[in-house]
């Protein structure tokens, strides 16, 4: 099941102080203590910033058609199974009916409906009482269902022209899901120095680390060409607005970013110079060694 929904944004005033909380879900259960524990361990999360929490199936289905209504569809349904009227199984049929499905994870003390629920494509299936650690599972699961919705989406509409290396606001707002340790962090792209192809995966660098998403480099090339990213090599992307330097040694074109000195093929060499020319400002100058250096926007 895909979500189809884009990748989430932090709520609260200073979203780029509070990146870690960007999941909005909703919680489903007939019975309030379990509702209570449920939510409380979903808030207890460093990826949820929301938790949106009702007793009955119908009036889940009120709160994501005023969610969807309002434009921040919600991320995921926590869902009980038995309850009366509409029950959990009913509702997931009605909500794989929808143009953008969101994911499902049942939460359930029966194990006897779960062929089922995997067949309504659940995302998980929670048996009660739910443990931290088993939920942070099904968390994780969300995050990379969000964020493989969000890579596979195919733009309706061309984006508007920008300046070369600009990044336009929503988009340098954009927070991506990576695997650091073991651990997902959500980092924002504007934050992004540079992206480095590992087979299946690529690493995005920032100035503080760097971690995996289940990406290919071509379709974050096409992706976030309007961010200021440019391919530089067949393993490397960059960003224009943090390239520190661009050096000529020995016939050999680099980029220098934060330190990192990265190969340009001679593929790749002419749209770049073209691209920094562009961007600069007065245009580079050329430095000691051969070195071109940037000004008034190049720096990091």
């Amino acid at each position: 099941m895909t979500s189809g929904l884009p990748c989430p944004i932090c709520e609260g005033p200073d979203r780029r102080g509070s990146l870690e909380r960007s999941l909005r879900v909703l919680a489903v259960d007939d019975e309030a203590p379990a509702l209570e524990d449920l939510t409380y361990l979903l808030r207890s999360d460093p990826r949820i910033a929301h938790v949106e929490a009702v007793t009955d199936a119908t009036k889940a289905l009120r709160v994501l058609h005023r969610a969807m209504d309002a434009g921040q569809p919600l991320d995921a349904v926590f869902l009980d199974i038995r309850m009366p009227g509409l029950d959990g199984l009913d509702l997931a049929r009605v909500l794989s009916r929808f143009a953008q499905p969101p994911p499902v994870v049942f939460v359930t003390a029966h194990q006897q409906p779960a062929v089922e629920a995997f067949e309504l494509k659940a995302l998980d299936y929670l048996l009660k009482p739910v443990r931290q650690e088993r939920l942070a599972e099904s968390v994780h699961r969300i995050v990379h269902e969000v964020w493989d919705s969000k890579t596979a989406a195919e733009p309706t509409t061309p984006p508007p022209a920008q300046p070369a290396g600009s990044t336009p606001p929503e988009m340098g707002d954009e927070v991506i899901p990576v695997e650091l340790g073991g651990v997902t962090r959500f980092i924002r792209l504007a934050d992004i120095r540079y992206v480095e192809a590992h087979g299946d995966y690529a690493r995005l660098h920032t100035a503080t680390g760097s971690g995996l998403v289940r990406a290919a480099l071509n379709g974050l090339e096409e992706r976030w060409r309007s961010a200021g990213f440019v391919r530089i090599h067949r393993s490397h992307l960059v960003s224009l607005g943090h390239i520190d330097e661009l050096r000529l040694e020995d016939g050999h074109l680099s980029v220098t970013i934060g330190g990192a000195v990265l190969p340009v093929s001679r593929r790749h060499a002419r749209h770049l110079r073209q691209l920094l020319v562009r961007r600069a400002r007065p245009a580079p100058v050329a430095g000691p060694a051969g070195v071109l250096q940037p000004r008034n926007g190049l720096g990091s």
